[in-house]
């Protein structure tokens, strides 16, 4: 398995409150696979991703990459994990507004290390990729949603990673463009191997692009 978590318990401290975001999870997902995450608000879809992408971690239990604990990383392992090993995408495009799609993606590989030029054709390479050729010296405003959400997954494949986490990449995207997005992670996971998990309140969209639906509710995950 290339990615999981084994007895994952999340608790977080609310006040005087102990709010149990995850209880007891444990998932496995292969290398090449499209796998979503359902389940209504506070359901700790959002908290298990954060695990997965190193944001967070658990009160108990243990995440693994390639069958290795993240728990003994260090700060700067743990870093490098989060740029290299796990991209991230969110239902807000979190794209630097002053900067073009070319220079978000670039500033991106700029952290991975890569060089001027080759951090040039890399991010060329990336945009044509998503479909944007076009549209690399536009600035967010001048994109529409789902061609700011494509720079975004530029962005978070830039360094290369093996898994691409996407939190709701769809929740600000009509449903022709939520279509075309997914359409597009799942030709990247049918070319590249590349293995996602989508978050995704939208059963259609899971259905009709995932390989297997993960149930959560209330912190645990359904059969």
């Amino acid at each position: 398995m290339l990615i999981e978590t084994r007895a994952v318990t999340r608790v977080y401290q609310m006040g005087s409150n102990e709010v149990k975001a995850l209880d007891d999870v444990s998932i496995a997902v292969a290398e090449g696979e499209f796998v979503a995450i359902q389940g209504t608000s506070g359901s700790g879809k959002s908290t298990l991703l954060n695990l997965l992408g190193g944001l967070d971690s658990p009160t108990s239990g243990e995440v693994l990459f390639d069958a290795k604990s993240l728990a003994p990383l260090t700060k700067k392992q743990m870093a490098r994990y989060r740029r290299h090993s796990v991209g991230m995408i969110f239902q807000n495009f979190n794209l630097i507004p002053t900067m073009t799609a070319a220079e978000n993606v670039r500033l991106a590989l700029a952290f991975g290390g890569l060089r001027g030029l080759q951090r040039r054709q890399r991010a060329d390479t990336l945009l044509e990729r998503v479909g944007l050729s076009d549209r690399a010296e536009h600035r967010p405003a001048e994109l529409s949603g789902g061609e700011q959400q494509r720079v975004a997954i530029a962005r978070a494949l830039a360094n290369s990673p093996r898994v691409l986490l996407a939190d709701e990449p769809t929740g600000n995207l009509d449903s022709t463009r939520a279509h075309e997005l997914l359409a597009l992670l799942r030709e990247m996971v049918d070319r590249d191997k590349l293995t996602v998990l989508l978050v995704t309140h939208d059963r259609e969209l899971a259905q009709s692009f995932a390989d297997r639906i993960i149930v959560m509710k209330d912190g645990r995950v359904q059969e």
